[in-house]
């Protein structure tokens, strides 16, 4: 149940939210807003990974 929730929120993700990989985006200029949506997607993708 637990894992089908990660994924499904993954799939929402990866519609919803910038890619910042693609806009090649460097971290160390990044703002606290574009930091807090890569951190909220690594917690989702490694959660759905597990």
């Amino acid at each position: 149940m637990k894992k089908g929730l990660f994924k499904l929120l993954a799939k929402i993700n990866k519609l919803i939210l910038p890619s910042f990989t693609k806009k090649r985006l460097d971290l160390s200029k990044a703002s606290k807003y574009q930091m807090a949506i890569i951190g909220w997607r690594y917690f989702i993708t490694t959660n759905a990974l597990d």
